[in-house]
C-alpha cells in the first residue's frame, strides 16, 4: 500500500518548510497532496517576499483525514493565519490526531494545531515567537531542532528542515500508531 500524505497550506506558506518535506517524501516513494482552501494554486512566500505558485491537488471539500496516512503543516506566518480561521482546516488537522496518525508542524504550522486544540500536554517546539502561545494552550514548549511526542513532529524554522524530514520519514514509515485494518 502506497502511503500518502497531505501538506495543509493556504497562499502565504513558507515555500522551503513545503518543497523539502514533499520532496524528501517523494522520493521514499509516498504520494503527496497539497491540500487547500480552494482550487488552484496557492502562492509561496520566500525571503520575505511572494514566490511561486503551487498547484492545489485537492480542496479540504474533497478529501477526508481517512485518506491519508499523515498530515504536513508548513509554516510561513499569513498561511497558518488563515487556515486557522477556516473550519474545515481546523476539523480536518482535528481528525488526524483523533485518528492517531503522524502530524508534523514547522515553524508557524503549530498555530493551527492551537486551534484545533491539540496541543494540551504534548512536548513541541517551534518558531521561537509561537512559545507563548504554545504555552498558554498547554504545550511544554522546548528549544530543539526537531521534537517527537507520540507521532506529533514539530521543528523551528528552515534550518531544521533536515531533521524533520528524516522524523517525519521515520513516524510515516512506522506507522504504529495507525490501527491495521485486518
Amino acid at each position: 500500500m502506497k502511503k500518502r500524505i497531505a501538506i495543509l497550506a493556504t497562499d502565504g506558506f513558507e515555500e522551503s518548510e513545503l518543497k523539502s518535506p514533499k520532496d524528501a517524501m517523494e522520493k521514499e516513494g509516498f504520494e503527496v497532496d497539497i491540500v487547500s482552501l480552494k482550487s488552484g494554486k496557492i502562492k509561496a512566500w520566500a525571503d520575505g517576499n511572494w514566490s511561486k505558485e503551487y498547484n492545489v491537488d485537492k480542496t479540504l471539500s474533497e478529501v477526508k483525514a481517512e485518506d491519508y496516512n499523515a498530515l504536513v503543516l508548513p509554516g510561513g506566518v499569513i498561511n497558518p493565519d488563515k487556515l486557522r480561521r477556516e473550519k474545515a482546516a481546523v476539523t480536518f488537522v482535528k481528525d488526524f490526531f483523533k485518528q492517531k496518525k503522524p502530524v508534523a508542524a514547522i515553524c508557524h504550522g503549530p498555530w493551527t494545531l492551537i486551534e484545533a486544540e491539540v496541543v494540551k500536554g504534548r512536548k513541541m517546539t517551534s518558531f521561537p515567537s509561537l512559545r507563548k502561545d504554545l504555552e498558554n494552550a498547554g504545550a511544554n514548549w522546548v528549544d530543539e531542532e526537531v521534537v517527537v511526542d507520540e507521532a506529533l513532529v514539530t521543528s523551528r524554522n528552515p534550518n531544521d528542515l533536515p531533521a524533520f524530514n528524516a522524523k517525519l520519514i521515520e513516524e510515516i514509515k512506522e506507522g504504529k500508531h495507525e490501527h491495521q485494518h485486518a
